[in-house]
């Protein structure tokens, strides 16, 4: 087969065999076939779009690609937890130790910043000397015997998406509900788990913008993880405005520390135990919602979660002195606030270009190869709906240096939208489960 029939047979809009599919994944992984080459067909998927059997397909070639985990001889739930992707989402950082905690095993493979939105790794590589790259031996081994590992893709680990994954950042192909999905499905299928549960992101900071494409994809998701005999649950969360206050790296492990003692955000403190309430449930299908919660919040409030989050730090190699006391890690240089410029309701923000203007402070990446300033990012004081007064701070800015902080203030203070009227209407932190 020739890659440059198979890029011209998906450009016409025309369905990909499981051959072909095979063949070109294969080839670009094991670098017969150059990004330029591999770019050009992941457009034309991202523009033609691709079929129930072409993304099964692409889910299993790179699920193949590599080895699988197993942890059938544990006695207890295995089971981990996905999310899309929004500005300000660390839930994951959360969730692991409060299911940890409740003995639930998390073999948890995350990805680094994609697009506009941050990536979890990047998150733990701001706690200074966190290895998120562990042999599968370490990373089972924590499995089995502290319950959590947080670690980013091995070399033997579906090897084929961790190559796709990177060029798909840098080339607008991150917004396709096919590539998102074998993407997902087949990281969490080599994980050997038992459950899933998926939080699939709408508005606008969202790659699915539009709720009918969150559902799709949703939908999509579960049908593939069931397909493969994996308990399977997504949960439809609103994306309209940052999840929790933080944007950027360091200080989101910072919020994440405030959330496991018990004193987070109310939205993402509240996704954050949903999510995790899905998987109790799946572990023991008698189990009532209220009793979920409260069981997490139990291991929140007793300190066991955060003790446990302390432990997977000091194991993966972080320093756990600045989570003991956050300060010590010190803070950008510059700082900025961002002013409401009038009297009124907070009605709306830009927030997809939010995290656009974290990544212009360093707190992302424009090409594969750059470096993360860790420090760098955004604090949000509002919450749509919020009534606000004119010279009210709406944000804060966190960046290396003054000239970079006013370049992003001229750019982020038109970011905020208010109105003259009250806003009577609530704002949903999560709108639908689909299971």
């Amino acid at each position: 087969m020739l890659p440059y029939q198979i890029i011209e047979k998906k450009s016409k809009g025309k369905e990909l065999s499981n051959e072909e599919i095979i063949f070109f994944i294969d080839c670009f992984t094991n670098g017969s076939i150059p990004d330029y080459q591999m770019s050009a067909l992941l457009m034309a998927m991202f523009i033609k779009g691709m079929t129930t059997e072409e993304t099964l397909a692409l889910t299993k070639t790179m699920l193949e690609s590599g080895e699988r985990m197993d942890f059938s001889h544990l006695d207890g739930f295995v089971a981990d937890k996905h999310s899309t992707g929004g500005v300000g989402d660390k839930v994951s950082l959360i969730l692991a130790p409060i299911l940890g905690a409740l003995g639930v095993h998390i073999p948890m493979i995350s990805g680094r910043g994609l697009g506009h939105t941050g990536g979890t790794l990047d998150k733990l590589e701001s706690i200074p000397g966190f290895n998120v790259n562990l042999s599968n031996e370490q990373f089972k081994s924590m499995v089995e015997n502290d319950f959590v590992s947080l670690i980013g893709q091995t070399g033997n680990i579906c090897p084929a998406d961790k190559k796709l994954y990177a060029l798909r950042d840098v080339t607008a192909t991150v917004r396709s509900i096919p590539l998102i999905t074998a993407s997902i499905m087949s990281k969490k299928i080599a994980e050997g788990i038992n459950g899933l549960v998926l939080d699939v992101k709408v508005g606008n900071g969202a790659f699915m913008t539009a709720y009918k494409d969150a559902q799709k994809l949703a939908e999509s998701l579960v049908s593939v993880g069931k397909q493969y005999g994996i308990k399977t649950v997504a949960l439809l969360t609103d994306m309209n405005q940052p999840l929790g206050n933080a944007i950027g790296n360091w200080l989101e492990v910072e919020e994440c520390i405030e959330c496991l003692k018990g004193k987070g955000p109310e939205d993402l403190m509240d996704v954050t135990l949903a999510l995790g309430a899905e998987i109790l449930k799946m572990r023991d299908p008698k189990l009532l919602m209220e009793d979920a919660i409260k069981m997490q919040m139990d291991v929140l409030e007793s300190g066991t979660a955060m003790d446990l989050f302390v432990k997977i730090t000091k194991i993966q190699g972080g320093d756990v002195s600045v989570l003991l006391d956050p300060k010590t890690r010190g803070e950008s240089p510059a700082k900025m606030d961002v002013i409401a410029n009038q009297d009124g309701y907070f009605e709306s923000v830009r927030t997809m270009d939010l995290g656009f203007a974290a990544i212009e402070l360093g707190a992302g990446r424009k090409t594969m190869t750059d470096e993360i300033d860790p420090l760098s990012g955004f604090i949000i004081h509002k919450k749509l709906g919020d009534k606000i007064a004119r010279g009210d701070v709406m944000m804060t800015i966190y960046a290396k240096d003054e000239k970079l902080a006013q370049a992003v203030h001229e750019k982020v203070k038109d970011y905020f939208y208010f109105t003259d009227k009250a806003i009577d209407e609530t704002y949903p932190h999560i709108y639908e489960i689909i299971n």
